[in-house]
């Protein structure tokens, strides 16, 4: 049995009624990431890949594209001009689980993961420096759909409460006040038997980034060769990638969070949350790995491919 749309996911951020619009392709790769677990990492990926050996390399905004993203301001109609008209290969970011995503046996999927713990770190960051004039976007009634987005509180623990024990929607039961994150995970790994998945795991790119890009080129029908796979890694450390964000000038960044692009992409280290969860806050990531994730599903999110 084959992968079937069975939800729909929208809310302050997403709509993913907004992938009617996609067509696939034989060469489409969908970067089909859970939030804040190497997404922008792997984009660059793929834009160095197709884009690093051109003399006049084009925008990144230009060569990629977020459909789910119902908040970004790209409208219905420039999506799909955008899909339809893009002639090179494309590679297309989602966060939406694959209960909510389009399947297509022609089409290649990289589910990039990380240790939830982690992930909630990163996001902590990333949505705790939103600025009031983000907030607003965000709730603006003509485009809302469902509850508005809560501002969080500033105390990690509080928010990790909510977080890893309540779900935006219905059928989930982490993830407030976004959407899900276990659940993300465990949708695409129901199905990680399909040839045209490739799952990586954030540890393993930080561990092994030359190993990250010659999958990802293998995967994909890009080829390559030593030299290239060398550039490439130079190119995308992750403090390469932070050093060519901030470099750029990004009015969107800079009206989203509080201090801009630097609070996008921040540390990218793991561990934190060591130093700030008590006890009874990891039994409650014990008890949410229990209703979500099967046993080497959560085995591989908390160690990567040892666990793979």
């Amino acid at each position: 049995m084959l992968p079937q749309v069975t939800r729909t996911y929208k809310n302050h951020h997403l709509d993913s009624s907004r992938w009617d619009l996609y067509r696939p392709r034989s060469n489409d790769v969908i970067i089909a990431t859970a939030y804040k677990s190497g997404t922008t990492w792997t984009q660059n990926i793929f834009y160095e890949l197709l884009y690093g050996d051109e003399t006049q390399k084009p925008s990144p905004d230009s060569v990629n594209v977020w459909p789910d993203a119902d908040f970004r301001g790209l409208k219905r109609d420039a999506l799909k001009t955008w899909l339809d008209g893009f002639e090179a290969q494309r590679y297309i970011k989602s966060h939406i689980p694959l209960d909510g995503l389009p399947y297509y046996e022609q089409v290649k999927y990289v589910i990039v993961c990380r240790d939830p713990r982690d992930v909630f770190m990163s996001l902590f960051n990333h949505v705790s420096r939103y600025t009031p004039e983000f907030y607003q976007m965000l709730n603006d009634p003509a485009r809302l759909v469902g509850q508005p987005m809560p501002k969080i509180s500033s105390n990690p623990r509080e928010v990790w409460r909510q977080w890893i024990s309540k779900g935006w929607f219905d059928w989930e039961t982490e993830g407030y006040p976004m959407w899900s994150n276990m659940h993300h995970t465990q949708t695409f790994w129901n199905f990680k038997h399909l040839p045209n998945f490739l799952f990586l795991h954030y540890n393993d790119m930080l561990s092994d980034l030359s190993g990250a890009v010659a999958k990802l080129a293998a995967f994909s029908g890009i080829e390559v060769d030593r030299q290239k796979i060398a550039r490439v890694v130079e190119a995308t450390t992750f403090e390469k990638v932070k050093q060519k964000a901030l470099a750029l000038k990004n009015d969107r960044m800079a009206s989203t969070f509080e201090g801009g692009q630097a609070q996008f992409i921040f540390k990218g280290t793991n561990g934190r949350w060591k130093d700030i969860f008590t006890d009874q806050d990891l039994d409650l990531y014990e008890a949410a790995k229990q209703r979500v994730l099967s046993e080497d599903c959560a085995r591989w999110l908390e160690q990567g491919g040892v666990a793979a």
